[in-house]
């Protein structure tokens, strides 16, 4: 099955991929198989079990039945090929179709009956029962519309899985370029501040450390690429990434910045969006080392709270001018956080940032505890 995709904007069809034979192909073609295999069986046991309760002798007309139910088999057979080639058609042309069929088929259903009885009863003569031949026609009739029934409903089931596989397909790959996005956006952002660091640095006659700070930044960046967006990591490997990170930033506020780590032990093999603490400690040093003179000191903690990992990072932020705190800065990396907690984990994983106490700030973050 496939879908085709509408040139007015409209939903995809569903369209049933056929082979050369005319026969649907894959898990289709089995599935209709057993499905037939165990149809005609059932209509074989029952149709025994009727006969037995009016009199006739379930072992000397079992011949009789496998060769009849053999030929509705066939007839289904032909009948399903008609169906499939004229899918296309809608419901109710395909009912009609299906009804049509019936009424060829279940006379000659009959048909193969007592012709199948004439050749058992040879050489003695066989009257034809009109009663007989009417009760057995309305059974054929009720057999094969019953199939075609059965068939169509199969038919419909898989295209109704087949569409769901290739949205859901479709959903993901979206998702997927969404966390590409919201991930990359974080090297620009942090490749942003890191330059007006150096530049700073390169200002301030420290060459030496500017040089030092090149290098570090270059085999960050080298690390971060190598990551793919769509994996997490070890929490313990997302932190000992960020200890990289704050090394080149120490080239610029070692003087004046101070940063510890205070971690559960079974919390490093928590499973972490890559690079999801990079905008918060950014963040940090940020609005806290870089907005203040005076030392600054920074935490990173991370507990268990029941089946939930959260992660608190906060630092120093310099007293209001005004009285009241007010955020600085466009506020990207923690919107960046929160939107790929979002798509990552729905209602899940959830970001909560703002001062807290006397002149500190928290970002926290919160998600399912998921061991590697």
């Amino acid at each position: 099955m496939d879908l085709a995709a509408t040139t007015d904007g409209r939903a995809p069809r569903t369209v049933l991929t056929i082979d050369t034979n005319g026969m649907p192909v894959g898990a289709l073609r089995s599935a209709v198989l057993q499905l037939s295999l165990i149809y005609w069986a059932c209509m074989f046991v029952a149709d025994t079990i009727l006969g037995y309760f009016i009199g006739i002798d379930p072992v000397e007309s079992a011949p009789l039945k496998l060769v009849l139910f053999g030929a509705g088999a066939a007839m289904t057979y032909v009948m399903s090929r008609i169906l499939l080639r004229m899918w296309g058609t809608s419901f109710p042309g395909k009912a009609l179709l299906a009804f049509l069929m019936t009424a060829v088929a279940a006379p000659l259903m009959t048909a193969v009956d007592f012709l199948n009885y004439m050749i058992c009863e040879y050489p003695a003569p066989v009257q034809f029962d009109r009663t007989y031949s009417g009760y057995l026609l309305i059974e054929c009739a009720s057999m094969l519309f019953g199939w075609c029934c059965l068939f169509m409903a199969l038919v419909y089931c898989f295209e109704v899985s087949d569409r769901e596989r290739r949205l859901a397909a479709v959903r993901e790959e979206a998702l997927g370029a969404q966390m590409r996005a919201l991930r990359y956006q974080v090297n620009p952002h942090f490749l942003f501040n890191t330059l007006n660091s150096i530049a700073g640095l390169i200002e301030e006659g420290a060459s030496p450390q500017a040089e030092r700070m090149v290098l570090s930044l270059s085999n960050f960046l080298r690390t971060t690429l190598s990551l793919d967006p769509l994996h997490d990591v070890p929490l313990a490997e997302e932190i000992a990434l960020q200890k990289e990170y704050l090394d080149i930033e120490r080239e610029r506020f070692s003087d004046r910045m101070a940063f510890t780590i205070d971690m559960d032990e079974d919390a490093g093999d928590v499973l972490v969006p890559s690079l999801i603490l990079q905008p918060l400690i950014e963040n940090a040093i940020k609005h806290g080392v870089g907005a203040s003179k005076e030392k600054v000191a920074i935490s990173l903690r991370a507990r268990r709270e029941a089946d939930r990992l959260k992660i608190a990072i906060e630092n120093d932020i310099p007293a209001p001018s005004g009285g009241e705190w007010r955020p600085v800065g466009t506020g990207l990396g923690l919107k960046n956080v929160a939107d790929r907690l979002r798509a990552r984990f729905a209602r899940d994983g959830i970001l909560r940032s703002g001062p807290v106490g006397d002149g500190r700030f928290r970002a926290s973050v919160e998600l399912p505890w998921r061991l590697a």
